[in-house]
């Protein structure tokens, strides 16, 4: 069976070879004449796809929990989701999570992930002491922060080497649940306003009507919030809805989306309100779902994630989402959030300003009005997340990573641009 990613496009042939230890790799390395490392398949396009697969899901032992530090160190292969039910019941929690806890330690070190605290914890390198990584001679090395291949690893998809191991720092906490206030905005001016006012909270994100015209472009429900402080650390992961086959194509169309639309944005009460919602609720609301990409058909689907400088962000965001509009291609999957500075790692995707995610069913016209989207991202200096990218263009990343050719560079003279590639390493000569 071939291993594919979650967008399920493409679909590539690939050879796959499962990591077990430290010797079988160095042997593998040694046999075989390019590869890239593949975690639980969570990155949305061809970041993790080649001819050749490392499988690393399987290696995934906790090795040691510093109580007093709140250190992990663990396997590469380890879940986040598995390290939440481990310690969640004990009092910790990830400094920095994405929208997914289906991920790989190793994937998120790769795609140096972010979360909804990025404006105040940065990306998860922050939160690294160090990890260790074999190189393409079959060397095994620990990095710690502040050196070079620190810098290339973390947001380096996989491109430096095969990570074996990380020791991370947990946040402590006193309850499972969060302190939720959402704000209803009517366009964008209130939506940006909102984020500002509500800026000190430690996560934010909003769900933003794409499809919505006008006045009322850029309406939104933003959700900010902080752990409550009551004790109860009684964590279960919640049971799954399993969606069990490929829903028709047709199923995801404009009226549907609208509808969607509709139905969300009219289901919250108008101004402010506020709830006590659990961790999987406020951070994984889709990981309730088993199987949600089949939402989208065979044919699959693609995240187009991009930001913004912060000083461009309002008149770029107006720009796209009046395009996106234009085009009743819209996604009832369409997330704003708030960034802050950027880090010294040479492709890790946040700059200070703000990212929309946008998920879209792959159909004809599609390619099209993204290469279009793309344009205006590129005139107001922003760019494209790597690890939801199948399709961008060479000049178009090029032009919103300025490291890129310090990273070319770096591989090139560790003997890295031979050995670790991904189809989406090819397509962007990187």
């Amino acid at each position: 069976m071939n291993l594919v990613s979650w967008g399920m496009y493409p679909i590539v042939k690939n050879h796959q070879t499962t990591l077990r230890d430290e010797e079988e790799l160095k042997e593998y390395m040694q046999n075989t004449s390019e590869f890239i490392p593949f975690g639980n398949g969570r990155s949305y396009g061809d970041s993790a796809l080649n001819d050749e697969i490392l499988y690393t899901k399987k290696y995934n032992n906790f090795i040691s929990f510093d109580e007093d530090k709140g250190l992990l160190t663990c396997r590469a292969g380890v879940l986040l989701s598995e390290i939440l039910d481990s310690f969640v019941p004990r009092g910790w929690f990830l400094k920095v999570t994405p929208g997914t806890k289906l991920i790989t330690i190793g994937g998120a070190i790769a795609s140096d992930i972010h979360g909804k605290n990025h404006h105040i914890e940065g990306c998860f390198s922050e939160c690294i002491k160090e990890f260790k990584i074999m190189q393409a001679d079959g060397e095994i090395k620990t990095v710690k922060k502040a050196t070079n291949l620190f810098y290339a690893t973390c947001g380096g998809m996989g491109l430096t080497g095969v990570i074996l191991e990380a020791t991370i720092s947990l946040k402590k906490i006193n309850s499972q649940f969060i302190n939720q206030t959402t704000i209803k905005t009517k366009n964008l001016q209130e939506t940006f306003d909102a984020f500002e006012e509500h800026k000190d909270l430690p996560y934010s994100v909003a769900w933003i009507d794409c499809l919505a015209k006008d006045e009322n472009i850029g309406k939104c429900l933003l959700m900010v919030g902080d752990f409550a402080d009551d004790g109860d650390l009684d964590y279960k992961s919640k049971s799954k809805l399993n969606i069990p086959f490929n829903l028709p194509s047709f199923a995801l169309n404009n009226l549907s989306v609208k509808a969607f639309n509709w139905l969300y944005y009219a289901k919250a009460p108008d101004g402010v309100s506020t709830q006590k919602v659990g961790i999987d609720t406020f951070f994984y609301p889709l990981d309730s779902i088993k199987n949600w990409n089949r939402i989208y058909g065979k044919n699959g689907f693609t995240q187009y994630q991009f930001i913004l400088p912060k000083e461009t962000s309002y008149e770029g965001l107006y720009e796209i989402l009046t395009k996106i509009s234009d085009s009743g291609k819209g996604s009832f999957l369409a997330v704003l959030k708030l960034y802050g500075k950027s880090n010294k790692n040479y492709l890790s995707f946040p700059i200070e300003g703000y990212s929309l995610a946008l998920d879209f069913k792959i159909e004809d016209g599609l390619f099209e009005l993204l290469d279009e989207l793309d344009k205006v991202v590129v005139k107001h200096n922003g760019r494209i997340y790597l690890t939801k990218d199948v399709r961008v263009s060479k000049e178009t990343f090029e032009a919103g990573y300025p490291m890129i050719e310090k990273f070319r560079e770096f591989r090139k003279k560790n003997n890295m641009s031979e050995k670790f590639n991904s189809l989406q390493s090819k397509r962007l000569n990187i």
